[in-house]
């Protein structure tokens, strides 16, 4: 049994998975003169920091876009600015730039490696119940593709586990209409 009251109980993290899940991830950078020009042409959406003032106070209008992006990707030198701005409304929203997800650059990077490592990542989280659900695929993968996306969550989380294998009860799969199908017995 995983107790969640205690750190060790808790997983959230980000895994890269070998395969794309098959879904576009949405992009958004946030970044400042040094990346703006490359993050243009990489990302779905580039908020310049020139901008920052122009979304301040629009509660609304930050919270359509924290909804409307997967993935927020910031510039480490202007996270200040970034919190001041958006944080109000990427905070409660998990939305926040997270270093973990290696969402947080350096102003010299490459950023078109970064949006590529974003399209296979996902996170992987114990909420309120020792319950994990991880999107590994669509239905217009083939099957080896999701199940090597499969093993690699099952791996991952077996090593987060203070006791590995011997904590995972069960796993299923499931389509979003579908009914969950069990894994092995």
């Amino acid at each position: 049994e995983v107790d969640l009251n205690k750190p060790e109980g808790k997983i959230d993290e980000y895994i890269n998975l070998p395969k794309a899940v098959g879904k576009k991830v949405k992009v958004c950078s946030l970044v400042d003169k040094e990346l703006s020009t490359q993050a243009r042409d990489v990302f779905d959406k580039t908020i310049s920091k020139d901008e920052f003032r122009e979304w301040s106070g629009k509660k609304r209008e930050v919270k359509k876009l924290a909804r409307t992006y997967d993935y927020f990707v910031a510039q480490a030198n202007i996270m200040t600015d970034i919190a001041a701005t958006f944080g109000k409304a990427f905070g409660p929203t998990g939305k926040m730039p997270n270093p973990k997800s290696g969402c947080i650059v350096p102003p010299k990077v490459d950023l078109k490696s970064v949006y590529e490592k974003l399209q296979r990542t996902v996170a992987v989280r114990t909420k309120k119940q020792p319950v994990i659900g991880v999107r590994v695929g669509t239905e217009g993968m083939s099957e080896d593709e999701v199940a090597e996306n499969i093993y690699a969550v099952y791996g991952f989380v077996k090593k987060k586990l203070p006791r590995g294998e011997q904590q995972i009860k069960k796993v299923y799969v499931k389509t979003t209409m579908g009914k969950p199908q069990q894994i092995g017995a």
